[in-house]
């Protein structure tokens, strides 16, 4: 979050430019550790199926060997979700299973978890084919995927039960 800052300055017309950016990093399906870097309020319209209701859209972010991967996941606040909700609140360690909880989005930033990632294709604008990374599935919080050097744990590289050695 201070790299955004101190990267967020205005230029002057004939500032020399060189940062091309970053390609987009598409995830290989599995088990990454996440950090949330963005959280949006928003709306759900409604559909055939659920109706108008509030959303969370979240950005989350991994750390690869390639640079940082991102990926936008929304929570649509519908009881028939209950269950999603629920999964992303264990998955940053604010919930247990059976337990209530009033839903605190406040301090999201920085939440450390651990999820299924895989590919989702779709067709842009142009008709295009591409690939977007979205979640499968949250995993419960797990202390043993973070450690207090790693802000990701293992650098966001996937990693097996086997690969753990404790």
């Amino acid at each position: 979050m201070a790299d955004n800052m101190a990267n967020n300055v205005g230029m002057d017309w004939n500032d020399t430019i060189e940062n091309d950016g970053q390609e987009f990093i598409i995830l290989p399906e599995g088990d990454y550790n996440f950090v949330v870097s963005a959280f949006e309020r928003g709306r759900f319209p409604g559909s055939a199926k659920m109706q108008a209701c509030n959303k969370a859209s979240l950005t989350l972010q991994v750390e690869t060997e390639d640079g940082v991967a991102s990926c936008r996941t929304d929570l649509i606040l519908n009881r028939m979700l209950e269950w999603k909700i629920s999964a992303f609140f264990r998955c940053i360690g604010r919930k247990k299973h059976g337990e209530r909880l009033v839903m605190d989005w406040t301090n999201l930033i920085g939440a450390k978890g651990r999820a299924h990632f895989k590919p989702r294709p779709y067709q842009d604008k142009d008709g295009n084919e591409k690939q977007a990374n979205d979640v499968d599935r949250f995993y419960d919080y797990d202390e043993k995927f973070f450690t207090a050097t790693d802000s990701t744990g293992f650098g966001g590289i996937p990693v097996s039960s086997a690969d753990i050695p404790f």
